[in-house]
């Protein structure tokens, strides 16, 4: 399908793309097919061939032209021509990429709606971070606060980073769209973050500038 959604700003602009077409599809909806051809050749997964796919189809309707994506050692995405930061995120069925100038550490993330995040809060939620509801659950606000520390962690550039241990979410009460604060400290800069969130009927979405 088109674009999901959309937001652009003068210095950054984001997309996220629903993913409901064969692989056939979206190769359609790319220049130069046989190269993409070969690109997802490398996965054996047919639902990775289709995130692959889908975050290059977005990334050339932000844009209108190609680019060629390439990754660090650390698994981190940057543009072959250096003409913008780049930072990408996928859950079921969604793909998202954030665009901000070049330079900057950017980070974005997706995450499907489920309460499996329940079973795993306890690895990354922090005594002194807090728990609200929203619609009638806490789900929202754990999927939230994992999704902020994924972003967070995509914005630093460091390893051995524990999600509980270094990465903080400050109190705030979820709403449909909002920005919260966070703070790592992990690195000896100690970065605070401003965090923007999105929440969708089956997704949330977080990003940092």
């Amino acid at each position: 399908m088109p674009v999901f959604k959309q937001y652009t700003e003068s210095s950054y602009k984001w997309g996220i793309w629903k993913t409901s077409e064969s692989l056939e599809e979206l190769l359609a909806l790319l220049p130069h097919k046989e190269k993409y051809e070969e690109g997802i050749g490398k996965f054996t997964a047919v639902s990775r061939k289709l995130e692959w796919l889908a975050v290059r189809v977005l990334l050339y309707t932000m844009l209108g032209e190609e680019k060629e994506i390439h990754y660090y050692s650390n698994g981190g995405p940057y543009l072959a021509d250096g003409s913008f930061s780049i930072s990408i995120s996928h859950t079921k069925g969604y793909v998202a990429v954030l665009l901000s100038e070049p330079g900057k550490r950017v980070g974005i993330d997706i995450e499907c709606y489920s309460e499996r995040v329940r079973k795993v809060a306890h690895k990354f939620m922090r005594e002194d971070e807090k728990k609200s509801l929203f619609k009638g659950t806490e789900t929202w606000s754990l999927l939230l606060h994992w999704s902020a520390k994924e972003t967070m962690f995509k914005c630093m550039n460091a390893s051995d980073v524990d999600f509980r241990e270094h990465l903080h979410v400050m109190p705030f009460t979820p709403d449909e769209q909002g920005v919260f604060s966070a703070a790592e400290y992990r690195t000896a800069e100690k970065q605070i973050f401003q965090i923007y969130y999105y929440l969708f009927s089956d997704f949330v979405l977080t990003l940092s500038l």
